[in-house]
């Protein structure tokens, strides 16, 4: 039996984000058989801690594995993975700039590093923050057994800039329609935030300017078309403002966020298209989940947002082409949700992206 570690993620159960997704999959009942997992968690996101989670073993770190805290955090956690395990799965870059130091001890660890969506390029970390990600980022290329990128954009860039090859594999998103409501339900859910079905334009996200929050309030904000924005607008000056400026609007409801499945799966389910304003990042999980609702999208116009969508979405770069779109009656919206759900069951299944981690190992 090949014993796996996997690190860089605050843990399972799920309840942050995207690589956190990926691992509670990658565990779960689709998993190899002949796999042992080993989880390492932060204590700090769980006030049960469990010992054991569907196919993996859970240890934890006393660290949060976000902010200036997941550098340590991913080095303790990799520390403590080396003794017990075949293989390191590495999900993120954060700790990488150990890796020098580590392979010195450990020079034939197999290591496999998924670099996430090139995090020194954010707008939100300052010029040092995103100076240290970026030297991270090189010594998880120079010292990593395979890299993975989970977009084409992400992969050429790794050519590009190391001139290294690395193994594409995307995100599932098919879990977002597994908890499935009645029509009756559904409804309810509705009348609860008085909407109705077919009427409204959805969006969920982090609320940071690279995700072009203020655009797509901005472009609401001047039609007459409603929008439900769903995110977390207390966590900065950023977000509580756009939610005092654009809360006034009534065709614009802002919710803070979500966590419940099934309301999220009505929300979603139920709306006339999907609004995906990031501009940041490779193949973003909440893009994937939203292609399996077929619904139309409407998406930031940059590489990895058209490369996950196979170029079959429609695109805006600022307020006015945003505007335009959502105003404009001769679209065939029903005809481009369907094609992006046909492109979303072909390569975005978790029982496909599953397989493309195993093999790496």
């Amino acid at each position: 039996m090949k014993k796996v570690a996997i690190i860089g993620t605050q843990g399972v159960p799920a309840q942050y984000g995207g690589f956190e997704s990926l691992v509670e999959n990658l565990v779960g009942e689709l998993s190899d058989k002949n796999l042992k997992y080993t989880v390492f968690c932060s204590a700090k996101a769980y006030k049960e801690r469990l010992s054991t989670y569907k196919n993996a073993e859970l240890r934890y770190v006393n660290l949060d594995a976000n902010g200036v805290q997941s550098i340590p955090y991913d080095i303790i956690s990799l520390i403590k993975a080396t003794r017990k395990s075949d293989v390191i799965l590495v999900l993120g870059v954060s700790g990488c700039c150990f890796l020098p130091i580590y392979r010195l001890f450990a020079p034939k660890k197999r290591l496999v590093i998924n670099i996430d969506g090139l995090e020194h390029r954010r707008e939100k970390w300052g010029k040092w923050a995103k100076r240290f990600l970026k030297f991270s980022e090189k010594m998880a290329i120079k010292y990593a057994d395979l890299i993975i990128t989970d977009n084409k954009g992400i992969q050429d860039y790794v050519i590009d800039e190391y001139g290294k090859e690395s193994t594409l594999i995307a995100y599932g998103g098919d879990h977002a329609i597994s908890n499935t409501l009645s029509e009756e339900e559904q409804d309810k859910v509705l009348s609860n935030y008085n909407l109705v079905k077919g009427r409204y334009a959805v969006t969920v996200c982090r609320i940071e300017p690279e995700n072009n929050c203020h655009v797509t309030l901005e472009a609401f904000s001047r039609s007459d078309k409603q929008l439900v924005f769903i995110g977390n607008w207390e966590k900065s000056e950023y977000g509580k403002n756009l939610k005092l400026t654009y809360s006034k609007h009534k065709n614009i409801k802002i919710l803070d966020p979500i966590y419940d499945i099934n309301t999220l799966y009505a929300l979603r389910n139920n709306a006339a298209m999907y609004i995906h304003g990031h501009s940041a990042g490779g193949t973003n999980p909440s893009l994937v989940e939203a292609m399996f609702f077929g619904k139309p999208i409407i998406a930031y116009c940059v590489v990895y947002n058209k490369e996950t969508t196979a170029n079959s979405a429609l695109y805006f770069n600022n307020v006015e082409e945003l505007y335009n779109i959502i105003t404009n009656n001769n679209i065939d919206f029903v005809a481009q949700g369907e094609k992006l759900h046909e492109i979303a069951k072909k390569y975005y299944t978790w029982s496909t992206i599953i397989k493309q981690y195993e093999q790496t190992y």
